[in-house]
């Protein structure tokens, strides 16, 4: 419960204190992503491409650094496989709302990158939460958000895939 809590808590935080900071210089941004997944290792045999959908939120910080959060929802499809009786089965879908923090630095005028942590809670048959880690770097112009990453949740094993995100930030 405590994984689910805290990063939901860090983020609501954020989105706070970004309301505050506001007023002040445009510091603070928010909006839409949609992002797709692609499974690797053990779980890319298993699932195939995810897709997901969330909001997103940033505020600006002192020398290059923004602290950053998101919600969202993550959805991965079973595949099909052979039983050892010839017929067919499917894996069990995957779903999770992961809720995630973290900081992003600027390495030029709109190249960043970027580390986040958080929560996937999952949804469905499956049940828990997974601690989440998610490395990345991106491109950032104007209002428009692209970044590519390589995101891992721990839970019983690792699942992990690489992630490639488009947001809007208002």
């Amino acid at each position: 419960m405590k994984r689910t809590i805290l990063p939901l808590v860090a983020f609501v935080c954020l989105l706070f204190a970004a309301s505050k900071a506001s007023a002040q210089l445009k510091r603070f941004s928010i909006g839409p992503y949609v992002e797709a997944g692609f499974p690797t290792g053990d779980f890319s045999e298993t699932h195939k491409t995810g897709i997901g959908a969330g909001l997103t939120a940033d505020i600006k910080l002192l020398a290059g650094f923004t602290a950053t959060g998101s919600v969202g929802y993550m959805h991965f499809s079973g595949k099909t496989f052979e039983t050892t009786e010839g017929a067919e089965a499917e894996y069990a879908n995957f779903s999770a709302i992961p809720v995630r923090v973290g900081l992003k630095y600027k390495l030029v005028s709109v190249l960043y990158a970027k580390l986040e942590a958080g929560s996937a809670n999952f949804t469905g048959d499956n049940n828990g939460a997974a601690f989440i880690l998610s490395p990345g770097i991106g491109v950032r112009l104007l209002m428009f958000d692209i970044q590519g990453k390589y995101e891992a949740w721990f839970k019983d094993g690792t699942s992990g895939f690489l992630g490639l995100r488009a947001s809007l930030n208002f």
